[in-house]
């Protein structure tokens, strides 16, 4: 057990999820602290029936804490980890910024649980689209060896922050209305439309968030040669990322067996019969945990090719619920030992 841990962000939207989460799985602490940025510093939060002061992040008040979970900004977690390891805390970190960095392991808890062994006292959590991917991925590899992946993501509004989520109310009302409307997140309308740009333009035609999806899925499975061909989408949902998939194998899966597959794999819950018109949607799977699959199919193209739809909420799954996780995997590591 961690004596003392902290939220970094802990008044943002996955931060408080995190908070919820840490409560509702009963995670074991003696003493919490909240961080936050100056101009949320100060104010309260209640958890576990208590009301907790929100305290500023800086250096020194990482000397009494052994654990944080940290949900900021790449610029803010390039500055605050180093003051966190430099005092023996580890960070759990949802940023981006230190996800690529070979000496920090990458960690879907369903996936590759071996990877916090040897940590330097960061541990990272992938991104939202990615995280879903590669635990859909993981039973299919296991029994045929994925060769390749082509996956076009749908995803929410919440994926760009609260000003996201803000631009797809607000827009879709002015819209309605024949109004104008300055939108915050993004440059071109999100109401009544699609935006097929996530990031900035990175490498050969492909977007900074397309290249995370590559590179991240190769480091989990530590497999380079599983090739990724992304294309990522702005969809106007207000939250829980959907994905189109189709993955090659070296051996060949039949869609029963890959329904069996998903069926049994921990955190993946199949929703799959399209003559009763049913399967995963956003509506419905906010606010759980599970990464939901269905529409599961052999191409038609090749033939040790699969194809489904996944859909999973990503400010939990997608965030917050991977970085508790991987918290409880590190007590279950440390007791182990």
């Amino acid at each position: 057990m961690f004596d003392s841990i902290a939220i970094v962000g802990a008044t943002g939207a996955v931060g408080k999820i995190i908070r919820q989460l840490l409560a509702e799985r009963e995670f074991p602490y003696k003493k919490i602290t909240f961080l936050a940025s100056a101009r949320s510093a100060g104010t309260t939060i209640d958890f576990a029936g208590e009301q907790h002061l929100v305290e500023e992040l800086k250096p020194e008040v990482f000397d009494k804490i052994d654990l944080a979970i940290g949900s900021t900004p790449d610029p803010v977690a390039k500055d605050f980890i180093p003051w966190a390891t430099e005092r023996d805390c580890v960070v759990i970190d949802e940023s981006g910024y230190w996800r690529m960095d070979p000496k920090v392991p990458l960690v879907v808890p369903e996936v590759n649980p071996e990877a916090i062994e040897g940590h330097q006292g960061i541990i990272a959590s992938p991104n939202c689209s990615t995280t879903q991917m590669v635990l859909a991925m993981k039973p299919l590899h296991d029994a045929g060896k994925i060769r390749r992946v082509v996956v076009s993501t749908y995803q929410a509004t919440s994926g760009a922050g609260v000003a996201g989520q803000r631009d797809l109310q607000e827009g879709t009302r002015a819209a309605c209305n024949g109004e104008e409307y300055q939108y915050e997140a993004f440059a071109h309308p999100i109401a009544f439309n699609l935006i097929p740009q996530i990031g900035s333009e990175k490498h050969a035609g492909y977007t900074s968030e397309e290249m995370k999806m590559v590179h991240e899925t190769q480091k989990i499975f530590g497999d380079d040669s599983i090739k990724v061909c992304p294309t990522c989408v702005r969809v106007p949902v207000n939250n829980c990322h959907s994905e189109s998939i189709l993955v090659e194998t070296e051996k060949k899966i039949t869609a029963e067996e890959a329904r069996e597959l998903f069926a049994a794999t921990p955190g993946i819950r199949v929703v799959d019969n399209l003559g009763a018109g049913e399967y995963p949607m956003p509506k419905d799977c906010e606010g759980d945990d599970a990464t939901f699959i269905g529409r599961i199919r052999e191409d038609l193209s090749c033939d040790h090719g699969i194809a489904f739809w996944c859909v999973s909420d990503n400010l939990r799954k997608g965030a917050a619920t991977n970085a508790v996780q991987i918290a409880e995997l590190l007590v279950r590591s440390a007791a182990a030992v």
